[in-house]
């Protein structure tokens, strides 16, 4: 942390949430989103049920937290993130629990529908309005905090999940899983969650507000000129395209590689290479957000995405593969602090909930989506090469509108946040 990083010689509490929500996004996701393949065969054994109904219960989860991402945003834009994200929590681990009980199909989907609520109330979303809040200056680094660790997530929570399977069976492990993730997040959601800096007498990034001192300016597009601005759908366009191009290769990214003469083993670790990788582009992009504008940070992520695809259609030798897994894995990691940062830069802290949870409507849709239609395309094809050509010019669809994206209405009416925090500063 730097010397600016502290008020009076006190860390600034910014931080302390920042390192929570590290915690708890990573064990909210390992446990939620990454710990469902561990349990799919040992259910599909047990229960009878087949693959396609046990993972259409985790597509409901996805779908339902798609739907609720605007009455979340609402909720979080008057009320903040704290007690959304504690009462998340509380259901979540309750869910889960119940989970671990579950022997009829109809109560299985049930709980993953309650799950997709939950996700939509604990995962990224809430979380990134919270750093929205109380950063700017430092809102990349922040933001790379919650997502470096949240990026370890699979690599932390697959294995743990899998040793509790062999030692205690399914249903145990599940039920161990239920109250870790209660133990872990509801209490420190609860104690250090709190709602804007305003409320602790400070300004985003710790700056000091005097006693004597104008009321902070109140920030920010509203929800319904964002819905008016051609920048906001151009935005919303360009991260659906590029989420239906990353995820369709994500999820088919195993089968493609089988498919072209590699081991099942071999296939399955250079898939997880990626997330280490994604780990590696959130902390490339953090330090160089504060030095490049969003959204010409946002465009060159988008054509790296584009170039790995480009790669790929080279064919699936060692080499191609590797450069593959860097240029992708680094691009798709990177986006997920592109959208927070570009919508919180853009259209600022006030409305941040609802105009996030718009974009993030038509992103879940589309990565929900994709892997469908990819599959299709192999069915009908027989081979990968359709799929990788549409994922390709999908994300060079994305570049180009994010190129030609002008933020006017966003940049008239919302200053770039770091002029007003040194506006403040010098009038103290």
């Amino acid at each position: 942390m730097h010397t600016e990083d502290t008020v009076n010689g006190k860390l600034y509490y910014g931080w302390y949430i920042a390192f929570t929500l590290a915690i708890t996004e990573t064990i909210s996701w390992g446990i939620i989103y990454y710990a469902f393949t561990v349990f799919l065969t040992p259910m599909e054994t047990e229960l009878g049920w087949s693959r396609g109904q046990l993972t259409g219960g985790f597509s409901l989860m996805l779908l339902v937290a798609g739907v609720m991402a605007f009455p979340v945003g609402a909720w979080i834009d008057k009320h903040g993130s704290r007690w959304l994200m504690t009462i998340g929590s509380i259901c979540a681990s309750l869910l889960v629990i119940t989970w671990s009980q579950v022997t009829d199909i109809t109560a299985f989907y049930l709980i993953w529908a309650g799950l997709g609520i939950c996700a939509a109330a604990i995962l990224y979303e809430p979380a990134f309005a919270v750093i929205a809040t109380w950063f700017v200056r430092r809102r990349g680094t922040a933001l790379a905090i919650i997502t470096f660790a949240a990026g370890l997530a699979s690599t932390i929570f697959v294995p743990l999940s899998d040793a509790l399977l062999n030692a205690f069976g399914w249903r145990d492990a599940v039920l161990i899983l239920g109250v870790a993730l209660a133990v872990t997040t509801i209490l420190p959601h609860a104690l250090i969650l709190r709602r804007r800096p305003d409320d602790l007498g400070f300004l985003p990034d710790g700056d000091v507000k005097r006693s004597d001192s104008s009321p902070p300016m109140t920030r920010g597009v509203s929800l319904t000129d964002a819905l008016h601005s051609r920048f906001f759908w151009l935005l919303t366009l360009a991260f659906s395209l590029s989420y239906l191009s990353a995820s369709a290769i994500r999820v088919h990214f195993i089968p493609f590689l089988i498919d072209s003469g590699i081991d099942a083993s071999s296939a399955a670790l250079a898939s997880g290479t990626i997330g280490i990788m994604q780990v590696a582009g959130r902390l490339v992009f953090a330090p160089l957000d504060t030095r490049v504008s969003a959204r010409v940070m946002t465009a060159g992520v988008f054509a790296l995405q584009a170039a790995a695809m480009g790669i790929l259609l080279l064919g699936s030798s060692t080499l191609a593969v590797a450069l593959f897994i860097i240029v992708f894995g680094t691009s798709y990691g990177a986006s997920t602090l592109a959208r927070p940062s570009i919508l919180a830069e853009m259209f600022g802290s006030t409305h941040y909930g609802r105009i996030s949870s718009i974009v993030a409507i038509f992103v879940t849709f589309a990565a929900t989506s994709a892997p469908v239609g990819a599959g299709l395309l192999y069915d009908r094809f027989g081979s990968y090469v359709p799929v990788l050509w549409i994922v390709l010019l999908l994300a060079v669809g994305a570049t180009a509108v994010m190129l030609i994206a002008k933020p006017n209405l966003a940049q008239a009416q919302n200053p770039p946040p770091i002029q007003m925090v040194e506006e403040t500063q010098s009038t103290s």
